[in-house]
């Protein structure tokens, strides 16, 4: 028996370095390792050790951090079916199916990239997210994470990883420093990692916005996501070709009273664009009647309102064009609207 594989009739060959580097103890039996075989490698300065309860590394020395993250994986997954291959194909070799398992939390920020978040060996622990009704406990450096519903996870480097807005909430609850909040926050937008309501959503589910630096850095992340937003607006009127229009104004009636604010307006066609940057706080409801009764107004009005999401404008800028300029061109066949007077906002 050498101290790299195990010694089975059933050769690993089928999966990838790093699976065969770290394997679970049913994984290990089912090649034919017995028991007093693995607590002879697994002895003190022996070639193996274990990393985690039932996992095993085996080599000598530290893991790599690939190798935690796929240990931290294999104790928390559903026992049932860890370690099961995929079937291979000509790009990829066989990987464990981690049933009911992902990483979360500020390792699974730095697997999707965020320079804010330490590096993987850093980490004082891995968060993973697994369902409420598991009875899986933290052990080792692996710290347990349990939610009701499991989200879809993404595949990064060959791993089930929770999606940006899950695991930032994970991370920050764990934060009490409100810069790293500020900073995490702000490169998820920024960096096109998710749009701010998403974030906003999972923060709220977590019970985090009455933390009081995490309502300050929402605050600011509202504000990011809304100049993001005002700037591929702008951007889309420009590279669409579409007439230019007022931008950032009050509508009023003469002597009357205020209609609200909008991003762009087009007078001579009675158009006007509001980015939809609602965010799922608790006003929600009442931010959305307030959005609802300014819209039946300005339509009453004669004005055709086009709320256009920072995430469409993200992710289908083209198609938002063709919507505005449909609008702008069924003015000729529309009534003329009401006159309206547009202040700067």
């Amino acid at each position: 028996m050498t101290h790299n594989t195990p010694l089975s009739p059933r050769p690993l060959r089928h999966l990838s370095d790093v699976h065969r580097r770290v394997l679970t103890v049913s994984q290990l039996r089912s090649h034919s390792v017995t028991s007093a075989e693995l607590g002879e490698q697994c002895r003190p300065g022996g070639p193996w050790q274990l990393l985690l309860p039932n996992v095993v590394l085996l080599h000598p020395g530290p893991p790599t951090s690939e190798e935690r993250l796929h240990g931290a994986l294999l104790y928390a997954a559903r026992e049932s079916t860890p370690g099961v291959p995929a079937q291979p194909t000509a790009e990829e070799p066989h990987r464990p199916v981690y049933a009911e398992a992902m990483i979360t939390g500020l390792a699974a920020l730095t697997l999707h990239g965020f320079s804010a978040t330490p590096p993987l060996l850093s980490l004082d622990h891995v968060d993973v997210l697994i369902p409420r009704q598991r009875r899986v406990r933290s052990a080792g450096y692996v710290r347990v994470l349990r939610t009701p519903a499991l989200p879809r996870p993404k595949a990064v480097a060959g791993l089930p990883v929770a999606p940006v807005p899950r695991a930032l909430a994970d991370a920050v609850a764990e934060l009490t420093d409100a810069q790293a909040v500020r900073r995490l926050l702000t490169e998820a937008v920024r960096g096109g990692h998710c749009e701010p309501a998403a974030v906003v959503r999972e923060l709220t589910l977590a019970k985090l916005l009455n933390r009081p630096h995490v309502v300050d850095a929402v605050d600011a992340l509202l504000a990011e996501g809304r100049s993001i937003a005002e700037d591929r607006l702008y951007r889309m009127v420009s590279e669409h070709g579409l007439p230019d229009p007022v931008w950032n104004v009050d509508l009023r009636l003469p002597g009357g009273p205020h209609l609200g604010g909008v991003d762009a307006y087009w007078p001579d066609q009675a158009v006007a664009v509001e980015l939809d940057t609602r965010a799922p706080r608790q006003d929600e409801d009442a931010l959305w009647s307030e959005y609802a009764r300014k819209r039946e107004h300005l339509e009453r009005l004669g004005i055709t309102v086009v709320y256009i999401t920072p995430k469409k404008l993200r992710d289908a800028r083209e198609q938002q064009a063709t919507v505005v300029r449909t609008a702008l061109m069924a003015s000729v066949d529309r009534d003329p609207a009401a006159y309206v007077v547009v202040l700067p906002r």
